[in-house]
């Protein structure tokens, strides 16, 4: 082997340890993130699908302005909500029903769906909103809070169904607002 093959494996193996040690970083700010999830709640919730918009930095994430719940198939053939853009929705099995625990970083890794909501074809669950702690006003249907997932790239992506993050499951949500423990089958 000549030194450029030589040169090559040097770049491919630095390139290598370059791309593990962001992947180890992208791991610990994730589950530094995750440390952050609160247990402080929001307010009651109130019936409606009318609320006054948030920014992204109460936690309000993308959805700032009207969203229109729509419902999507996982390739498995099972129904599941997506906000305005697409994005899968979650909830949080240990909120109680109408309020959120999740506060501070853990919203920033789980923005929660904020804004005027309302149901599109398909949805069949009762919206309504309650007031956030840190003041946005967040979705709620059936007593489920809604979240998207910030690893979720991409439209249709599920990255988040299933985690089990700060002491708590985190599922998608199907068209009546009910958790569902596997997109597949």
């Amino acid at each position: 082997m000549g030194p450029e093959v030589n040169a090559r494996r040097g770049s491919f193996r630095a390139g290598g340890r370059r791309r593990y040690a962001v992947g180890v970083a992208a791991f610990a700010l994730g589950a530094i993130a995750l440390a952050g999830c609160s247990s402080s709640g929001g307010s009651t919730a109130s019936p409606g699908t009318a609320s006054t918009p948030t920014s992204a930095a109460s936690g309000g994430g993308a959805s700032a302005g009207p969203q229109t719940l729509t419902v999507k198939q996982a390739p498995g053939g099972k129904s599941y909500l997506t906000d305005s853009t697409g994005r899968t929705l979650y909830l949080f099995v240990p909120d109680p029903p109408g309020k959120s625990i999740c506060t501070g970083q853990c919203a920033a890794f789980w923005p929660p769906l904020t804004g005027t909501v309302t149901a599109g074809s398909g949805v069949t669950g009762t919206l309504t909103t309650f007031q956030r702690s840190d003041g946005g006003s967040q979705a709620v249907i059936n007593g489920h809070p809604l979240y998207r997932f910030t690893l979720d790239k991409a439209p249709g992506q599920t990255a988040g169904e299933g985690l089990n993050e700060n002491g708590g499951l985190w599922y998608v949500v199907d068209p009546a607002g009910n958790q569902i423990t596997s997109l597949s089958g």
